[in-house]
């Protein structure tokens, strides 16, 4: 415990936060010695180019072992690249020092790695890098500041930001940005916004350092080390959608991972970059796809993937309009009755979700009730402008549960729905008059093509249980009210059977529920089943 005390002590010291290059924190001395050693061992017939973040201590250290490396050796050829692509810090207050390096650094590792493993000469790997570098804009943000390691947290809460600020612009030290956030304009959308203005705002005199925007542009997302894939995945899909509507910029690639860190950064840094020529043989989209064996080079997502995308989206209808280009109307089916019936089952199916919400909260996650109200109230709101024949309200209705309905609920009625109006379109094609024959038949069908995707039978204490005996008796009789009936007495059963498929056979004490509570599922189709059979 006494050496990483120390170890990190040495870290608080030193003040190396930004585990990037190293897998270890070290002290100033050994950080030099480190690039120098790494000088006199790479392969130096063709010179060495040396690339650092503009930083004044970094450039020093660089610095330093470059001047020692060229005493040491003459005839060797070392050219410094520093780096600077951060717009957090304007032009006023960063003076002579620049702006600072952070992500984009990257970009211009990748380029000038490329050209160096390629073969080509010193002097065009250093200016194109430095071309690259001259065509770098990234700003950051983050919700808090890291942690160093030994440093005692309390210090920390000094300079901590309040549960809902964001800082614009931190750097990767945990330096101030160029501001903090609070309320609505640290929301996602508004952050995303203010950061694409500071990196794409011609007229911003202190953060123009682009002057103008190339045909074609790269993005690289980065998180600074402590977002979720889930948290960074919803900032790359908020930047690629301003860009686009803002600024109709379509990335040539799109680069989203952890590259460069900032220790336990809660937060991620926006890099955009131009496409300039080259005036090598190989364009900077080429470099930049040239195979990498860096664990942390994660493949970019090229322009096609996300146009496709927006293609989609614009050419997209809701699934009722795409519905209503069919026409089924030669088939003879009274549609004012069925509407009439499908609003009183609704109207039951509604009225109990309080007693099914209250059965799954004890055999379930207790979303049973409200996801079939859910779906329930969208689906009766439809009466207001009904489809004109019924397979296109039978469509309309599958489209409708899909869009309202979630969960394993919302699949099972959806994958039943799509198969009823499957059916109803087959038999359409011989038959033409909808009767209790007809309904039963393609019930079955639906009932068939839930099969391929449950295991679920009767006797499974599942929706199943109520589903099944409606189906064969509305089959067997030809009666709704008794296969009303006998769907209700199947979810009664429901009560005195052990799980065996969904979340209630994880639920314990079972004693405590069988012979007492019914499938929650089964119980609220069941009063729909009586809704649409009272007279």
């Amino acid at each position: 415990m006494q050496k990483t005390r120390s170890f990190s002590q040495k870290a608080e010291e030193t003040r190396l936060k930004v585990p990037y290059r190293s897998s270890r924190v070290v002290d100033p001395v050994m950080n030099r010695r480190l690039v120098l050693a790494a000088i006199e061992r790479v392969d130096s017939s063709k010179g060495i180019l040396v690339t650092v973040m503009n930083y004044t201590g970094d450039i020093m250290q660089f610095g330093m072992a470059v001047e020692k490396a060229k005493a040491r050796n003459s005839k060797l050829r070392v050219e410094m690249l520093v780096v600077g692509d951060d717009v957090g810090v304007p032009r006023s207050k960063a003076g002579k020092v620049g702006r600072r390096g952070i992500a984009g650094t990257v970009l211009v590792h990748k380029v000038t790695g490329a050209m160096s493993v390629a073969g080509y000469e010193l002097e065009d790997v250093v200016r194109v890098g430095r071309l690259v570098s001259e065509n770098l804009v990234s700003v950051g943000v983050s919700l808090d500041r890291v942690h160093v390691p030994g440093r005692p947290k309390e210090e920390d809460k000094e300079h901590a930001l309040g549960g809902e600020e964001v800082e614009l612009g931190m750097g990767i030290h945990n330096e101030p940005g160029s501001g903090r956030k609070i309320g609505q304009a640290a929301e996602l959308p508004a952050l995303v916004e203010t950061m694409l203005q500071q990196l794409l705002d011609v007229n911003d005199e202190e953060r123009a350092f682009l002057k103008q925007r190339a045909d074609q542009m790269v993005l690289l997302v980065n998180n600074l080390g402590a977002l979720s894939v889930l948290e960074l995945g919803a900032a790359v899909a908020e930047v690629t959608d301003q860009l686009y509507k803002s600024y109709s910029i379509v990335p040539a690639r799109v680069y989203a991972g952890t590259y460069m860190t900032s220790l336990d950064g809660p937060g991620f840094s926006v890099t955009l970059m131009n496409v300039v020529d080259t005036g090598i043989d190989k364009s900077v989209l080429q470099l930049l796809d040239e195979p990498s064996e860096a664990a942390g080079w994660t493949a970019p997502v090229k322009a096609d993937t996300w146009t496709t995308q927006w293609k989609e989206d614009a050419k997209d209808a809701s699934s009722s309009e795409l519905v209503a280009e069919e026409n089924f109307g030669d088939l003879s089916f009274d549609l004012d009755s069925g509407l009439k019936k499908l609003k009183s089952g609704l109207k039951a199916m509604i009225a109990t979700e309080p007693e099914v919400t209250k059965f799954d909260t004890v055999v379930g996650d207790g979303d049973c009730g409200t996801t079939l109200k859910r779906g329930a109230e969208v689906i009766a709101a439809l009466s207001a402008k009904p489809p004109s024949d019924v397979i296109c309200l039978l469509s309309t209705i599958a489209a409708t549960a899909e869009d309202s309905m979630d969960g394993t609920s919302g699949a099972l009625y959806c994958i039943f729905l799509n198969a009823l109006t499957q059916s109803f379109k087959i038999q359409s094609q011989t038959c033409k008059i909808v009767d209790v024959k007809f309904w039963s038949k393609a019930l079955t069908h639906a009932s068939d093509a839930l099969a391929k995707y449950t295991p679920a039978q009767a006797g499974d204490r599942t929706v199943i249980d109520a589903l099944a005996p409606f189906i064969q008796t509305l089959h067997r009789t030809g009666s709704v009210a008794e296969a009303a009936s006998a769907g209700k007495a199947g979810a009664e059963r429901t009560k005195d059977l052990k799980a065996r498929l969904g979340r209630s056979v994880y639920v314990g004490n079972e004693d405590d529920w069988v012979g007492k509570i019914p499938d929650p599922g089964a119980w609220g189709l069941s009063k729909f089943f009586g809704g649409i059979a009272s007279p």
